[in-house]
């Protein structure tokens, strides 16, 4: 599968589009120039940025920089889910944000966004509740209040980097092997049986060599990796009010201890905890 360039179209007149897609069946691996601010609420959901994948709890505020690569923050997402997606025009930094002295700290910011920044606590609140006003206001109103949201970004200390180095399209592209062949595989397989062979023979590598090169680019052995693609596809059904039996075949394992203790060890408490916390939440 391989990364594909979005295009992006914004009205006459605008510097910014904000809007709410909904895309939760489709495995969009894309990247785009345009840098990108992304608000979802769910009670759970995956962030895929660059080399990053993690799960989220209840929403996530993401910072996402030109042409890094990232999956639509909705895949998969089982129970309702809100999603506001603000994207700048390519010149946006440039023609607004470079010229003016006062937006330093905003520069910054947007120049470390090729990490991906993810942003918490307080910030995150703040910077929602503005998203939503901003989307109902008229173009000059909406222009303030953002530049605003920037600001606030920029002065947060409630952020993580999601990524250690540049993971720009440039990066995947003077890689020869498609790490989209590999997570498309993932996708489509977690449920099964993935074999390391398979995927190592898909992309032209031995199966010694596919494994170093995997932990190089994830950080992770495939089978780590794998298993936390399925806890996090776990984490979505259970909050279907599936049986815990149900959920652990339907994810991939044979053994529900297995399944209990690669739980507990990733997510921090049992299924049934988890479960419990969190399922009353859905019918509220």
């Amino acid at each position: 599968m391989k990364i594909q360039k979005e295009i992006i179209n914004f009205e006459k007149g605008k510097s910014f589009k904000i809007f709410e897609p909904s895309m939760k069946h489709r495995f969009f691996w894309h990247y785009h120039p345009e840098i990108e601010l992304v608000y979802v609420e769910a009670l759970n959901g995956i962030r895929h940025v660059g080399k990053n994948i993690s799960g989220f709890m209840e929403s996530d505020l993401l910072l996402v920089g030109s042409n890094v690569p990232h999956l639509n923050f909705d895949y998969g997402i089982k129970t309702e889910y809100k999603q506001l997606v603000l994207q700048f025009k390519e010149n946006f930094p440039e023609q607004i944000i470079l010229p003016v002295p006062e937006f330093d700290d905003i520069k910054k910011l947007l120049e470390r966004s090729y990490l991906g920044l993810s942003f918490y606590g307080e910030t995150k609140k703040i910077v929602a509740e503005k998203l939503h006003l901003i989307k109902e206001m008229n173009s000059f109103e909406s222009l303030m209040a953002l530049m605003e949201v920037l600001q606030i970004l920029s002065q947060s200390t409630e952020v993580i980097e999601l990524n250690k180095e540049d993971t720009r399209v440039k990066w995947f592209l003077n890689d020869k092997i498609r790490m989209g062949t590999i997570y498309d595989y993932i996708n489509e397989n977690y449920d099964k049986n993935p074999n390391v062979n398979t995927i190592a023979e898909m992309v032209s590598l031995s199966t010694p060599a596919f494994c170093r090169y995997f932990k190089k680019q994830t950080n992770m052995t495939f089978t780590d990796f794998v298993n936390n693609y399925r806890l996090n596809q776990a984490k979505m059904l259970l909050l279907q009010n599936l049986c815990i039996t149900e959920v652990s075949f339907l994810v991939g394992f044979e053994s529900l201890s297995y399944f209990n203790k690669l739980f507990k060890n990733y997510i921090g408490e049992t299924p049934t905890a988890f479960k419990k916390k969190h399922l009353n939440k859905v019918k509220e």
